[in-house]
């Protein structure tokens, strides 16, 4: 059994035993979470879509860790200007092991 879940303003199908890195959640590690934000339920060749959720279906997951991403590096640059900028980025991110998926 399979469903696609939105957090984080993204999209993922997870399934129970899978690991997935979503955008940073306010949760302790080790806390037990409840998604309800379910786009569609699959088993198999039949598949429940949700208009836009899938009414009375759940994901229930448990937080691993926090972390960042890795950097993403930004540069800037005017030919001929002598301009050069440098930068970076670090996204957070939460990482959840999905244990049920109930629909």
């Amino acid at each position: 059994m399979y469903a696609v879940i939105k957090t984080g303003g993204k999209q993922y199908k997870v399934a129970a035993g899978e690991k997935i890195k979503v955008e940073q959640i306010a949760a302790d590690v080790g806390q037990e979470i409840v998604i309800d934000q379910v786009l569609a339920v699959g088993n198999g060749a039949e598949l429940k879509v949700g208009a836009p959720l899938v009414s009375g279906a759940t994901v229930q997951a448990k937080v691993v860790s926090h972390g960042r991403h890795d950097k993403v590096r930004i540069f800037k640059m005017r030919r001929r200007k002598h301009y050069q900028k440098h930068g970076g980025h670090r996204q957070n991110y939460t990482e959840l092991e999905i244990s049920a998926v109930n629909g």
